[in-house]
């Protein structure tokens, strides 16, 4: 680079510094005329009444405590689907409303208590029925008081 490029190129650096200060100085004075915002003691209030809500986490994890024989995998994982009303709707696996990604099938037949390998001929019949044979809900184990009836079994029958 020559002499007379080196200046040119100075003067460039130089003019852009300049342009940086002049805005700087712009917005320093714009600054100072903007008055700070205080908002009305209705804007305030519903600010605070904001805060005290809970945040989407907040709720999705109650709504969890609360259905916790229910879950987003009743609706393929769509938490924003009706998952908690999973017993019935139209947004539940197999309903009149499938809602977005409800055609990831595997994911459907969790839901469901159907689970495919990846060859496995689709006998639907066949695995709802072996499904419902092991369901604890049907097993005689599964209700209040199995272990002391069967602890006193007989004992009632010859008197």
């Amino acid at each position: 680079m020559d002499e007379g490029e080196s200046k040119q190129t100075m003067r460039m650096e130089e003019k852009k510094e300049n342009q940086f200060i002049d805005a700087d100085r712009f917005l320093d004075a714009y600054e100072e005329r903007i008055e700070p915002y205080k908002p009305s003691p209705e804007v305030l209030e519903e600010f605070v009444e904001a805060a005290k809500l809970d945040s989407g986490c907040q709720l999705l994890m109650k709504e969890l405590r609360e259905h916790h024989s229910k879950s987003p995998k009743l609706s393929a994982g769509d938490i924003d689907a009706a998952w908690d009303q999973a017993d019935v709707g139209e947004e539940t696996v197999g309903g009149s409303t499938p809602t977005p990604d409800q055609d990831v099938v595997d994911q459907l037949g969790v839901a469901v208590g159907l689970i495919y390998a990846d060859n496995e001929p689709l006998d639907t019949e066949e695995k709802i029925t072996k499904r419902d044979d092991r369901r604890w809900e049907l097993d005689p184990a599964s209700s209040e008081g199995y272990k002391i009836r069967v602890n006193h079994e007989g004992e009632y029958e010859g008197k």
